[in-house]
C-alpha cells in the first residue's frame, strides 16, 4: 500500500469513513484526562477531532495529503485544533513522549506492525495509554468487511508480544457491529489498551 492508492481512495467529496469517532475509542477513550495525543494513521481525522474536541492536543499523522485535507476541514466544521502532520507511520518518530497514542486501522504487513508497535511505545510517557484498534485475522473468515488480506490484519496475541515492557489492560477480540442495507453485520477486531508503568524502574 502507498499514499498514491490512498489519495485516491480519500478523493471522493464525502468521508470515506465515518465522521464519528470509533466505537471503542470512544468507550475506552472518552473519561481520561486530556493531555497530548498522537494518532498514528489518522486517515480522515474522526477520531483526532474528537478527542480535540475533549480538549487533547493531538497530533494527526498520516500520508495521505488528501486524508489530512480532508482532516482539516472536518476539524474546521467542528471549530477544534489538530496538528496535521504528512508522514509514513513506518518511518514517524515522536518529538517527545505523549500521554496517549492511537492506532486505528492502520492496514501495513505484518512485519511493519510490529517495528511501528515497537516505536509507538515508546512515545508514550509513564502512565500514559497506547491504544490499538485493528482489523483481526478471524474477520477474514468469521467476520464482515475489512480487508481481504490477512497480511495486513492483527492478532492478540503478536499486538501483546509487540506492547512487551507496557501493562496490559484489555486485550480483545472485540465484535463491532456494522450497519449494512441488509441489515446489522459483526466485524471482529484486535482491541489492545496497554499503560506505560508509572514506576519507570520497572
Amino acid at each position: 500500500m502507498d499514499s498514491d492508492m490512498w489519495d485516491e481512495r480519500y478523493s471522493t467529496k464525502e468521508y470515506v469513513w465515518a465522521i464519528e469517532p470509533n466505537q471503542f475509542v470512544k468507550e475506552h477513550l472518552g473519561s481520561l484526562t486530556p493531555g497530548t495525543a498522537i494518532d498514528l494513521g489518522a486517515g480522515e481525522g474522526r477520531n483526532a477531532v474528537w478527542l480535540a474536541s475533549l480538549g487533547w492536543q493531538v497530533t494527526a499523522v498520516d500520508f495521505s495529503a488528501v486524508a489530512l485535507e480532508k482532516g482539516e476541514k472536518l476539524a474546521a466544521d467542528h471549530e477544534v485544533s489538530v496538528n496535521f502532520e504528512q508522514g509514513d507511520a513506518r518511518t514517524y518518530q515522536a518529538s517527545e513522549p505523549v500521554d496517549l497514542v492511537v492506532l486505528s486501522y492502520l492496514q501495513l504487513p505484518t512485519a511493519d506492525q510490529t517495528v511501528i508497535l515497537d516505536h509507538a511505545k515508546t512515545w508514550v510517557r509513564p502512565g500514559g495509554i497506547l491504544f490499538v484498534i485493528a482489523h483481526d485475522e478471524s474477520n477474514i473468515e468469521n467476520g464482515y468487511g475489512g480487508p481481504p488480506s490477512i497480511e495486513v490484519c492483527y492478532t492478540v496475541d503478536r499486538t501483546v508480544s509487540a506492547l512487551e515492557g507496557l501493562d496490559i489492560v484489555t486485550a480483545d477480540v472485540a465484535e463491532r457491529t456494522v450497519e449494512t442495507p441488509d441489515g446489522p453485520q459483526i466485524a471482529l477486531d484486535t482491541l489492545v489498551v496497554a499503560t506505560h508503568p508509572s514506576d519507570t524502574t520497572r
